[in-house]
């Protein structure tokens, strides 16, 4: 009788009796983790291809164009023909451009606001998805610039980095022990991996793992359960074990050929098997430090697909619609519903609304817009300023000339009342109410214009 990691084979079954396999092995391969670095491109990966087509070819020219759209064609908005009636309205398309990219990514820069409540809307409607992109774009963000650690995810020894050395390069260095079952089933069905591993060969497991760890080799090949015991045994682990078992099989006790203990010791591992105590043992004695699938922990996430951030693009879409609502709503109310409701408004309730969307419903309202028109109409550069200034001392000389001349009127004027006074029994002088007075037709006659054609004459 044999005690021992002894594998199940075909060549092993011709010269002794196996007993039932007590534990499942196959071919396993051991990496090692590798500190990883940041992708150059870390910073796309949140989203994939057809998630940032959808962001920076259809929603930032979508909600360009119909900003400057609605901007353009709101009666309070811009228009190509009211610019010279305008100059201090600066608003274009690449204007909107610089908008659109200042609150998609909360640039503090100076922008030109748009004057229309349509395509403010919009503009607000574009803040609402640019809030939800940077939230959700933050968030998936934080998963990808993580530094995490890196190993060769083999899918067995059939991976073709393996089964086919040479067609990768820089090639892969990896081995296994020789003349053990491993290095046999590799010479038999993997000729030309087992010609190029000859040199990377180790004389024992633990000289193959320590290869891992200093580098020497990129994978070492050998029984699954073993290397899953090594594994979990690790100080650091740094060690684990990847892809698929391939050429599954089982260890079990081997006998001289019709040894009549075989029976015997097939029942008892049966027993073993239904009571439990198989797994227990394998559970107590084959589990370290290290657990096997901690590798499992580290999977890369993937970015977001187009349907996952949907919602967002659904939002922009129904705000457009909507705007275009207000925009109708709000050329039906410029175009048919103002006047009316001018001359209704007796509180001034709907003056206040008709003045925050743009239009004075009121004269006074019309004075407050020119005040603010002609308040921001200042001059930006030093020659438009000097002007300023050569009109302005312009207007106080002329200013200063018509109190001058009032000034004189007001003396002629005290002249002419000087030269018309009456004399006290005048009938044309200014009457007192309070005292009685008759006049009579008597004293027509007696009406003296000497005097005044003397004085006229005089002069």
């Amino acid at each position: 009788m044999v005690m021992t990691s002894l594998m199940i084979n075909s060549d092993r079954e011709a010269v002794v009796d196996f007993s039932l396999p007590f534990m499942e092995t196959g071919i396993s391969i051991a990496v090692t983790k590798r500190t990883g670095i940041i992708s150059p491109t870390a910073f796309l990966e949140p989203f994939d291809t057809a998630s940032w087509m959808m962001v920076g070819v259809v929603a930032i020219q979508a909600a360009t164009f119909s900003i400057f759209a609605f901007e353009w064609m709101s009666p309070s908005g811009f228009d190509m023909k009211s610019v010279s009636q305008a100059p201090n309205h600066r608003f274009s398309l690449f204007r909107t451009y610089w908008l659109i990219w200042a609150v998609l990514f909360q640039a503090a820069v100076q922008v030109d606001i748009p004057r229309g409540i349509t395509s403010r809307f919009m503009t607000n409607i574009w803040a609402m998805f640019a809030v939800v992109f940077l939230a959700i774009y933050t968030a998936n963000l934080a998963a990808f610039m993580i530094t995490r650690e890196e190993y060769y995810d083999f899918m067995g020894i059939d991976d073709y980095r393996l089964s086919k050395p040479h067609s990768h390069k820089p090639m892969f260095k990896f081995g296994t022990v020789p003349h053990s079952h491993i290095d046999s089933t590799i010479h038999k069905y993997f000729p030309e991996m087992f010609n190029y591993m000859k040199s990377f060969n180790r004389n024992t497991v633990t000289d193959g793992l320590n290869s891992l760890l200093t580098a020497e080799l990129d994978a070492f090949i050998y029984d699954g359960t073993v290397l899953d015991y090594l594994v979990t045994q690790d100080d650091d682990c740094r060690l684990l074990t990847v892809g698929s078992w391939y050429a599954k099989t089982g260890y079990a006790i081997a006998f001289q050929r019709n040894s009549k203990y075989v029976q015997m010791f097939n029942k008892r591992l049966l027993d073993f098997r239904e009571n439990g105590d198989l797994e227990r043992l394998q559970r107590f004695w084959m589990t370290g430090t290290c657990k096997p699938d901690d590798h499992d922990q580290n999977a890369t996430s993937d970015p977001l697909a187009l349907e996952q951030f949907l919602s967002a693009f659904l939002l922009l879409m129904g705000g457009t619609l909507l705007a275009a609502l207000i925009l109708l709503l709000e050329c039906l109310y410029f175009n048919f519903f103002r006047k009316k409701l001018a001359k209704t408004d007796q509180g001034g309730c709907c003056a206040l609304i008709s003045l925050s969307m743009g239009k004075s419903l009121t004269f006074r309202g019309a004075v407050y817009e020119a005040q603010d028109f002609l308040k921001f109409r200042r001059c930006k550069d030093a020659v438009c300023d000097s002007q300023y200034q050569l009109l302005r001392n312009q207007l106080m000389s002329t200013y200063s000339k018509m109190k001058q001349l009032e000034k004189e009127l007001e003396l002629r004027k005290l002249k002419s009342e000087k030269r018309y006074q009456f004399s006290p029994a005048s009938p044309l002088r200014q009457r007192d109410i309070v005292r009685p007075s008759i006049i009579s037709t008597e004293y027509a006659n007696r009406y003296d214009h000497e005097p005044l054609r003397n004085r006229r004459n005089g002069d």
